[in-house]
């Protein structure tokens, strides 16, 4: 007589859940979070002290939203980014900008005690090279 040495098979699905996939996408989102913050905090790394506002409800821009920070800190120095430029230098720079397609939206973090009147040189360069979208940085009270 012959024997069969083959188990049964359950029909059965398997109802396990596999962890394994879940966990190494729990550890992918953590590495880039870990290396996007430090990117997005470089940009406070300009000692300026921002005026001041009420608290209020803030708008959200759209994600698509590109920015530029142009910095003017307590010294009237100008940075665009992170590089430190001339007033001349910040000319050609915003020139450049303002003739993409599709321009940047300017955030001008300017410092509390600098007089109004460089604030608004700034401007009137923003508006001449056709920059109209502007942001200004502000600290909640």
């Amino acid at each position: 007589m012959a024997r069969t040495f083959r188990r049964q098979r359950p029909a059965s699905p398997i109802a396990d859940l596999n962890l394994t996939n879940l966990i190494d996408l729990g550890f992918t989102l953590l590495i880039i979070f870990m290396i996007a913050t430090p990117l997005i905090q470089q940009e406070q790394t300009i000692p300026v002290n921002l005026p001041t506002e009420g608290k209020r409800g803030q708008q959200k821009a759209p994600s698509e939203t590109r920015f530029q920070p142009i910095v003017i800190d307590h010294n009237g120095q100008y940075y665009f980014g992170q590089r430190r430029v001339t007033y001349k230098e910040l000319e050609v720079l915003v020139a450049g900008l303002g003739a993409q397609k599709d321009p940047p939206v300017i955030r001008i973090r300017a410092d509390q005690s600098l007089q109004y009147q460089q604030v608004i040189r700034l401007m009137n360069l923003l508006m001449a090279n056709n920059l109209p979208k502007i942001t200004f940085d502000t600290q909640a009270e």
